[in-house]
């Protein structure tokens, strides 16, 4: 379950401050005479923090005919071109590498969408016996239609890297993995030499998402797991994380952002989330504040984790009852309505700006608001209360 926004996205801004320099020049060329316009200006540019009236000298060096001249241009142009207000997650420049996308329908593909749309690069790892059929699939044009950005341009993906994240390196990998014929004419497939070829291959990243989750047991009560069975879910679903984070600190910039996802079975009950799945997000979510610590102090990186909503992914139908949750959350939540991947996408895009640059070690809920109910209203015990329903 754990396993598009456009670069135009925006935060809308009540502020005034966030306006350019444009719009305020055309306020003050119609309230204050030529005369006092540069002092107008200075006030101006002194209320929205602008360091200095500089940027705007050069305009009043020339002589006052061509003032008046520019003056009037400005104005003439007012219907033609608004700049737009608010704030736009603007990541071009930014490498991205997002662990655990094997097809295009989960919530890694989003993410790689949204940051996509920003204008980050794509790099992607995929898990060693999928990589072919999803290479093969890209190359026959099989996600086109889901690679379609905002714009109308198609995702491009750099590169995809085979990967499994539960073997931190090659000494680690036992012999029977190492003779699969699945694993077969792929290479340098462990984290540590996953970063390193990401390394030698475009030298840093600048964010990292963790979006694989894997429990062998995930149908079996946590009574009935075995212990094999409840270390392999933490290992695949939660350590993986902190040894992916380990090995590509080194590489990701200072100001860098590392995402997760998890899910509300990490601290409520969730019957059918078994197999060690619910202990390992609430290890997943106990290390992205612990993490989010030690990067911080040490690298400058921000790390945090998204708690998403039930999804009609590939992976969530192996679980068996994802068609379930996602009733029962269009039921209950504040927001009846059902999520889609792009909405944690968007979020995701948001984390790794510098929009949000103070925000670490958090666990960001999206899902509708089901994580504040504290009970069913869809419960027939309620059915005498007036419980408002959407319309």
């Amino acid at each position: 379950m754990a396993v598009a926004a456009a670069s135009s996205l925006q935060i809308t801004a009540t502020n005034p401050c966030y306006f350019s320099a444009k719009r305020i020049f055309r306020a003050s060329a119609v309230n204050v005479g030529i005369t006092s316009l540069r002092a107008s200006l200075a006030k101006l540019s002194s209320a929205c923090h602008i360091s200095s009236g500089q940027h705007f000298h050069p305009t009043f060096t020339s002589s006052r005919a061509k003032f008046s001249k520019a003056a009037t241009k400005a104005l003439s142009q007012t219907a033609e071109s608004k700049p737009e207000s608010g704030l736009c997650i603007n990541l071009k420049g930014k490498k991205a590498f997002i662990a655990g996308v094997a097809d295009d329908n989960g919530y890694g593909w989003a993410i790689a969408k949204s940051l996509a749309a920003a204008g980050a690069e794509i790099l992607l790892g995929t898990w060693v016996p999928a990589l072919n059929i999803f290479e093969t699939s890209l190359r026959r044009g099989k996600f086109d239609e889901s690679r379609v950005l905002p714009d109308g341009s198609l995702m491009e993906i750099t590169k995809v890297y085979a990967l499994d994240a539960v073997f931190d390196t090659l000494e680690d990998v036992p012999e029977d993995i190492k003779a699969n014929k699945r694993y077969a004419g792929s290479s340098n497939w462990t984290v540590e030499e996953v970063a390193e070829c990401v390394k030698q291959d475009f030298g840093s990243i600048d964010i990292l998402v963790h979006s694989l989750a894997n429990a062998p047991e995930v149908t079996k009560p946590l009574l009935e797991t075995s212990r094999k069975g409840y270390l392999a879910a933490v290992s695949a679903s939660s350590y993986s994380y902190v040894s992916l984070l380990k090995h590509f600190l080194p590489i990701i910039n200072p100001g860098g952002s590392s995402i997760s996802l998890t899910y509300i079975a990490s601290e409520r009950i969730i019957p059918g989330y078994g197999g060690g799945m619910s202990s390992a997000k609430a290890a997943l979510e106990s290390d992205t504040k612990v993490l989010a610590f030690e990067a911080g102090r040490k690298h400058k990186v921000r790390v945090n984790t998204i708690s998403a909503g039930p999804l009609r992914s590939r992976a969530a139908k192996a679980i068996g009852f994802i068609d379930m949750m996602i009733d029962y959350s269009l039921e209950n939540a504040p927001l009846q309505k059902e999520l889609s991947a792009d909405e944690v996408g968007n979020t995701a895009a948001f984390l790794a700006s510098p929009l949000a640059s103070a925000i670490t070690g958090a666990v960001i809920y999206v899902d509708n608001g089901l994580n504040a109910m504290g009970v069913g209203v869809d419960s027939p015990i309620f059915k005498d209360l007036n419980i408002p329903k959407a319309h």
